[in-house]
Parts: structure tokens; C-alpha cells; sequence
């Protein structure tokens, strides 16, 4: 009998499904009608990256740049996407620092 591997989600469901986690961490206050958060202004999403969970907001366009998919790959396999945390990137904030200023 073989072993089989899980099926994996297609890259863009993936991405649709990260962005629908983004956007739906509940009403909250400073949350619109939407659940979306005030200050992130449209076409973009929040991360929270490195040990203190500083937040980050960045455009949506990178979640189809391999280095930053690289990223969430990670965050991943680390935390899954299906927790009330909002999307934590695994690494340290100034290497996150470095490479969103490189993907501007």
C-alpha cells in the first residue's frame, strides 16, 4: 500500500483563501460593515510578523511574488491559516523589513 501525500490547494485558492481569513477576523471595533479593518486601505492586508507580532500592512500584488509566497508557505506550515491571530509570518521583522522594501 502506498503512502500518499495530502492533496495540495491549488496556489490561487490558496491565495483567495488567505485573503478571506485576512478580511474576516470578525467585527471588531475600528472594523467596518465588512469586518475590514479601518486603517488598511483597500487593495492591501495586514501581517503580523516577528516575536513582538508587529503589524504590517502591505499590498495585496505581493501575494503573487514568489519570495513573498515563500513567506506564507512558512507561515503555514508553522501557525495554518485557520486560527483568530490574523496571518503571523515566521520571521524576523527586519528581514521582513528588507525584503518588502526590495518588492516595492
Amino acid at each position: 500500500m502506498a503512502i500518499r501525500k495530502p492533496s495540495r490547494l491549488p496556489q490561487t485558492a490558496v491565495l483567495k483563501q488567505i485573503l478571506k481569513r485576512c478580511s474576516s477576523l470578525g467585527k471588531k471595533h475600528g472594523y467596518d460593515d465588512d469586518s475590514l479593518p479601518l486603517d488598511v486601505p483597500k487593495g492591501h492586508f495586514v501581517v503580523y510578523v516577528g516575536e513582538n507580532r508587529s503589524r504590517y500592512i502591505v499590498p495585496i500584488s505581493f501575494l503573487t511574488i514568489p519570495e513573498f509566497q515563500c513567506l506564507l508557505q512558512r507561515a503555514e506550515e508553522e501557525f495554518g491559516f485557520d486560527h483568530d491571530m490574523g496571518l503571523t509570518i515566521p520571521c524576523e521583522e527586519v528581514v521582513f523589513r528588507s525584503l518588502t522594501s526590495m518588492l516595492r
